[in-house]
Order: C-alpha cells, then sequence, then structure tokens
C-alpha cells in the first residue's frame, strides 16, 4: 500500500514540476496589480495565485475564508484577509514527501516566502496560523500531514547542525541548496553548505520546534507520532545544545571558557557579526538563563541573556515535557526538561526584571548578568510585547503591562511613529520602518477596541495597494517597504483577524475606510 502511495506521489510530483514552469514567479506577482480590485478607497490587488499554481490546497481554509466574508464588513479588511491568511499554503510548500530510509517519515519543505530555504523560527510560525483548524487526521492531503513534516524535517535539521537557524531542501526534494552569500562565514562548530543555509545560532530556533510540537498535540492529542522518527533524538540534542550554553565567558578563575558557538561574517553591519573574535560582549555565567547569539530578526544581541527567547524556550520547554512524559520510559527526560524550565522561568524573574524611573517594573530587552540592561523591544517574536501570545504570562500581569507601555512610546529607541503606521521597528530593516507584525501582536494582546480598530486602520492602509502584509513599512511612506512576500507575517494577519471574531467580534464589523 505504502509502495503504491509512493508512486503515486512519484507521479503527481512529475505533474506538479510541469505546472509549475507554467506558474508566475511569486516574487515577482507579489509585487504588480492584479484585479479584481477590492471595491474600498485603497482598492487593495487581488494576490492569490490560479488554484492549479497554489503549493497546498486545503478545503477547510477555503471554506473558512468564505466564512470570513460574512464576518468582515470592511472590503479591504477582507480582501487583506483573503490574500494574507492562505499565502504559506498558496506559495511557500515548496516540496513534500517522504524520508529516504523511512518510507512513513512525512517530511516537509517549507521556504520563508522571497528566500528559498526553511527558517525553523518561520516555519513553526507559518503552520501556527491553520493552528485553529488543525484536527487528528492521517491523510497526506491534511493540514495535519503538513504539521507533522515540518517536524519532522526539524527535528532532522536540529539533530545535524542545532546551533543553525535555516537550512537547504532535503535531498530527497532534488532541489539543489541555495547560495546566501559570496563570502563564507567562519563559525563554530562548522556545518555543510549543503545542509544549512545559515547559521545564526537563536535560541528562538529551539524554541519553534517545541512550540510547533506543542500546538500539534494540543490540537490532535497524536501522541503516537511523537514515538517515532527523531522528535525524542532531537530533544535531547536540544537540551544538550542549551544547557551548554548556560556558560559565562570566563571560569571561577579568571580564566576564559572555550564557548560552543562562535560566529564570525565579513560585513559593514555590527548586527551581521559578533565581537570577541565571534564570542560576543562577555557573559556572566551561574545565571540560569540560556545564551543567544542572535535575536528571531537574525541581528546579533548586545548582551546574550536574551528575555524574549528564554521566556518562549521556558514556556514551550515545560509544555513539550507533557508530550515527553506520555512516552515509554522518557520519564526521567520528562522530568529534565520540566524542571530546566521552572529555573529558566526564576532566572527571568530575577535578572529579566528591571526598575525603570518613569514605568515602574518593566522587563528588560537583553541582560548580561553583570548589570547591564538593554531596555528596548524589536518587532519580532519572541518579543517582549509578544509575552502573552507566546503563553508565558498573562496579558493583565502589572510587569508585563508597565513593560508593554514603555514598548508602545517613544521610550522606546525602536518604536516606529508617523502618519502612516505606528509599530514597533528594528535594526534590521532600519530606522523609521515599522513593521506590521508587532502591530498584529499589538492587537493580539489587548482588547481595547479603540486600540484595535486604529491598529487594523493603520495595517489596511499601508500595504502600497498589493494586498499583501510586507515586512515593514515607511512610517512616514506607504510606498517604502521591504520584502514583498514574507508568508510568516501573512498568516499572522489572518490568525489575528479568526482571533478576534471569537475574542473581540465586534471590530470586524466596523469600517476602515
Amino acid at each position: 500500500m505504502r509502495s503504491s502511495l509512493l508512486n503515486v506521489v512519484a507521479a503527481a510530483t512529475v505533474i506538479l514540476e510541469t505546472v509549475t514552469a507554467q506558474c508566475p514567479d511569486y516574487s515577482e506577482y507579489s509585487q504588480q496589480v492584479h484585479p479584481p480590485l477590492s471595491s474600498g478607497r485603497y482598492q487593495l490587488s487581488y494576490m492569490r495565485p490560479d488554484p492549479v499554481c497554489r503549493t497546498f490546497n486545503s478545503s477547510v481554509v477555503e471554506d473558512t475564508i468564505k466564512d470570513m466574508q460574512s464576518v468582515i464588513k470592511d472590503p479591504d479588511l477582507y480582501r487583506l484577509f483573503q490574500n494574507s491568511f492562505p499565502n504559506t499554503l498558496d506559495t511557500a510548500v515548496k516540496w513534500r514527501g517522504y524520508a529516504a530510509n523511512n518510507s512513513d517519515e512525512e517530511l516537509t519543505f517549507l521556504i520563508t516566502g522571497d528566500i528559498n530555504a526553511m527558517w525553523l523560527r518561520d516555519s513553526a510560525n507559518q503552520m501556527q496560523s491553520y493552528l485553529p483548524l488543525v484536527k487528528a487526521n492521517s491523510s497526506h492531503d491534511s493540514l495535519a500531514s503538513l504539521y507533522r513534516g515540518v517536524i519532522n524535517l526539524q527535528a532532522r535539521y536540529i539533530n545535524e547542525a542545532p546551533h543553525c537557524n535555516s537550512f537547504q531542501p532535503p535531498v530527497e526534494s532534488g532541489i539543489g541548496p541555495s547560495k546566501n552569500q559570496d563570502l563564507p562565514d567562519n563559525f563554530t562548530p562548522p556545518a555543510p553548505n549543503t545542509t544549512i543555509f545559515e547559521c545564526k545560532y537563536e535560541l528562538d530556533s529551539l524554541a519553534a520546534f517545541l512550540e510547533i510540537s506543542t500546538n500539534y498535540y494540543e490540537a490532535t492529542g497524536d501522541i503516537d507520532f511523537f514515538r517515532n522518527f527523531q522528535w525524542v533524538s532531537a530533544i535531547e540534542t536540544i537540551i544538550e545544545t542549551t544547557e551548554a550554553l548556560l556558560i559565562g565567558t570566563y571560569a571561577n578563575n579568571g580564566s576564559v571558557n572555550t564557548v560552543p558557538y562562535t560566529w564570525r561574517r565579513t560585513t559593514d553591519s555590527a548586527t551581521e557579526t559578533l565581537d570577541n573574535s565571534g564570542r560576543g560582549n562577555p557573559v556572566q555565567g551561574g545565571t540560569g538563563l540560556v545564551r543567544s547569539a542572535f535575536r528571531p530578526s537574525d541581528d546579533s544581541t548586545i548582551f546574550q541573556l536574551f528575555i524574549p527567547a528564554n521566556m518562549m524556550f521556558s514556556r514551550y520547554l515545560d509544555s513539550t515535557s507533557e508530550i515527553m512524559a506520555n512516552i515509554s520510559n522518557q520519564r526521567n527526560l520528562a522530568n529534565h526538561m520540566h524542571n530546566f524550565a521552572g529555573r529558566i522561568r526564576e532566572a527571568i524573574t530575577k535578572y529579566g526584571i528591571v526598575n525603570n524611573p518613569t514605568y515602574g517594573q518593566i522587563y528588560a530587552f537583553e541582560v548580561d548578568g553583570y548589570g547591564s540592561q538593554n531596555i528596548m523591544d524589536d518587532a519580532n517574536i519572541p518579543s517582549l510585547l509578544s509575552a502573552p501570545f507566546l503563553g508565558y504570562l498573562n496579558v493583565t500581569d502589572q510587569v508585563y503591562q508597565n513593560t508593554r507601555k514603555l514598548i508602545l512610546s517613544k521610550d522606546n529607541p525602536y518604536f516606529m511613529r508617523g502618519p502612516v503606521i505606528n509599530a514597533v521597528g528594528g535594526p534590521h530593516a532600519g530606522l523609521g520602518q515599522a513593521w506590521p507584525m508587532a502591530s498584529i501582536i499589538r492587537i493580539f494582546t489587548t482588547s481595547d477596541t479603540h486600540e484595535i480598530e486604529s491598529t487594523l486602520k493603520e495595517i489596511v492602509g499601508s500595504t502600497a495597494g498589493l494586498g499583501l502584509i510586507h515586512e515593514s513599512v515607511d512610517s512616514f511612506d506607504a510606498s517604502k517597504w521591504t520584502r514583498q512576500w514574507f508568508s510568516w507575517a501573512n498568516g499572522l494577519f489572518g490568525q489575528c483577524l479568526l482571533d478576534l471574531k471569537d475574542r473581540v467580534p465586534g471590530v470586524l464589523g466596523a469600517s476602515y475606510q
């Protein structure tokens, strides 16, 4: 039966390759206006490829898009949902198949959009967009299968190169590797460019694997899936990797420790490399916080005890310990995961909460354990703003509320303000570039109708008529934006509107003209 299925899949792949050759390049397609335009003042383009050109078709997603038309009354807001929610399925499922050494092991290679590589963080969040629609389903054509394929491929990647953030297509796909840049990066431990696209160590990349595992398990209850394939070994790799990164810069006798990861890149941007011969700025040992050389924006940290990633890692390490506890002979590992998560949470409270003269107790963005602190927030998830979205704390938490007020004010050096959009940005896209992703997280973390509606209005009015969520937008000029095809942000917007439908439904009946 499996052999017959593989033959069908192989034949379908040949047909798909023929059809794909006749489909437009979405990198170009997403920069052009396509009819029919929405009937609102912004006249937003229709941005979905023809059904035959979509990389995955889901009837439950299509039904959801149709159902939301009667809920979302504003024509421009609906068009933005119509384009953005299915964007990952429409454009980013680059390849699906099975492992060469196990015909039952599903694999999904999910690109981030306009970059032909699979990021651990992006792919986990891209799948999260469809979490409300996921149910237990053994079919290869189901959303559950897509989830299983992403988890399996992420597990493989983590076992092969746990410090890396983005990866090349699996060998089974027959897709050749992509070139990242002309000059090779200098990093340890080394990893081959046939496997990795980039090897920036980001704690949140490992946390993303825990997140997507938790999401799939809680949606389906499919414990048998986690008992098979490489999931347990990937968790063991994650624990070994992160515990090694609890180390400080100096040993007790003052000698310099050998660190498990270093990174250097030939660049004219400080955020693309690490100082001190690739080690980064000094970090105090014994804090209980896990180091992260880079942020989820792929920018280097100033202080490597990066609080948002530790929040995310602690939260999902604890939830995946419950999965591990239901796997035979893994109770000790499950307890270890739970206890490790608890120690990180204690360390966040001890070192990550600081006193601000204006806002009181707040969470720092980064600390070094010596007393230095970086007070800011960045648009990418995990961020301090996203802490309730991640499930680390309740939105009513007073320290979080204090932090949120600072983040959404001029006291956050990366809160971009202007007549077009007001949102958190970051050094990745540069000064003046607000990220709609941060606007979406702002909506997720409030129930205030005015705040939600004013933020939605900015998002709807800042797509330059293209009807897609861009990476960043000039806060004074909507025609100046970055990344025409950024599937994660698009899916997150769709997920946000589905959340509003259940949580604050009235805002979807409002006008955003």
